[in-house]
């Protein structure tokens, strides 16, 4: 079993960046796929980036491709979501999570994650 548990979020102006940090223990990150979701206000929760396999690289839904990065370190058992030129959009409660079941599944589909942070929220307001 794995504890996870998110941090970095805030408040920032459009064309900002934040970095959030997912800090695991318990078990090593290694053995789960790993995903960065949201929630705003009145809507579902969405998958923004996730990486399905121990060792692959990150997917990203279209709405952050190419102004999100989510990386990890292995040594720290963290992952990351380095958010570059925000918009208002991406006002949203941010949530880490992973999942045994999620592994070799290339969408982020919640119900395979089963270990879910406390979530950061990120307000991105002038």
């Amino acid at each position: 079993q794995v504890q996870l548990a998110e941090s970095g979020g805030g408040l920032v102006q459009p064309g900002g960046s934040l970095r959030l940090s997912c800090a695991a223990s318990g078990s090593r990150l290694d053995y789960y796929a790993i995903g960065w979701f949201r929630q705003a206000p009145g809507k579902g929760r969405e998958g923004v980036s996730w990486i399905s396999y121990s060792h692959g690289r990150p997917s990203y839904s279209d709405s952050v491709k190419g102004r999100f990065t989510m990386s990890r370190d292995n040594a720290k058992n963290t992952v990351y979501l380095q958010m570059n030129d925000l918009l208002p959009d991406d006002t949203a409660v941010y949530y880490c999570a992973a999942g045994q079941d999620a592994l070799g599944i290339d969408r982020p589909y919640t119900d395979l994650y089963q270990y879910w942070g406390q979530g950061t929220q990120v307000t991105v307001s002038s």
